[in-house]
């Protein structure tokens, strides 16, 4: 059976247009027809147009989907892609994630003014990020150091450093390598100090829930153990209302049989960090993330709010 031609949203970043060509090359070969088959639809989102201020303070990171969501409602595209750190943990009811390409390496990639590590960084550096939870995790162990809002695309911000504008920032090593840039990286944090956002690294496709076709087209080139893992992660959100608000992150993985579960919330200072594990079946993921979730809850005598 021919598949009909589709059409893709996708912010206009760089980075964005690199994850949508990627998907529509894997729908291509999944299918055995010639990429232009599906069309690529750029969507000015409200998130790229805000670059003066924090998400947080504009709305939180639903600013970079509620476009690409609108033109999926009035049927304008079939399908969007998006970076899944982006997607907010509460979708408009007819529409749903579809799933998720394979996950590509959710570490973080610190780049320095002249190559610089971060621990190799002057007292009293200044980083730029746009992350409250890099922050917090940066001031957890460098307190002297003083971080700054950074927005802007991954070329943007790399700029910033090699112009001395900051002594260094974060990107997702991820989009990194996307962009063919991961060469820019003085070092890659560990997972173990540097928990990444929940979804770092995974692109998430979202479609209506009732197109029925355009799951099926997408089917063959979905990862399941990137959905379980997503699972996870983004329940694991849900229960702590996780926004831009807080510095939060999640990272889960299958081991084996298992899927293995890290999450935590930071103070945005960095001074105190609260931190839940759990593991099981990966059928089990939503569950895993949710009971670490709560496992946080019952340790914050004024909630998640109580620690910005």
């Amino acid at each position: 059976m021919s598949i009909p031609p589709l059409r893709i949203g996708t912010r206009g970043s760089p980075l964005a247009l690199a994850q949508t060509h990627q998907t529509r090359a894997l729908l291509a070969k999944a299918h055995g027809v010639a990429e232009d088959h599906f069309s690529i639809e750029v969507i000015r989102t409200t998130g790229d147009a805000i670059q003066d201020r924090a998400l947080a303070e504009a709305g939180g990171k639903g600013l970079f989907t509620k476009e690409l969501d609108a033109a999926l409602i009035a049927g304008a595209i079939d399908f969007a892609v998006h970076s899944s750190k982006d997607l907010p943990t509460h979708l408009p009811t007819d529409i749903l994630v579809a799933g998720y390409l394979p996950r590509e390496d959710a570490r973080d990639a610190f780049i320095g003014r002249g190559g610089m590590a971060l621990a190799e960084l002057p007292e009293g550096a200044v980083v730029g990020t746009a992350s409250l939870r890099r922050a917090a995790q940066i001031k957890r162990l460098r307190p002297d150091i003083k971080t700054v809002l950074l927005r802007g695309n991954v070329e943007t911000r790399l700029k910033k450093v090699e112009s001395g504008e900051v002594d260094g920032t974060l990107l997702a090593l991820a989009g990194l390598k996307r962009l063919g840039l991961e060469a820019h990286a003085s070092e890659l944090l560990p997972l173990d100090k540097f928990l990444p956002a929940a979804g770092q690294g995974a692109i998430g496709i979202t479609c209506r829930a009732a197109d029925v076709g355009a799951r099926a087209a997408l089917a063959p080139i979905l990862d399941e153990a990137t959905g379980f893992a997503l699972a996870a992660e983004r329940s694991f959100l849900t229960v702590l209302d996780g926004s831009c608000r807080t510095p939060i992150a999640a990272y889960a993985r299958i081991e084996g049989k298992e899927l293995v579960f890290s999450g935590e919330v930071l103070r945005a200072d960095g001074a105190e960090v609260f931190a839940a594990k759990g593991r099981g079946a990966p059928v089990d993921a939503a569950m895993i993330g949710y009971h670490a979730g709560h496992d946080i809850l019952l340790r914050l005598p004024h909630g998640v709010a109580g620690l910005v």
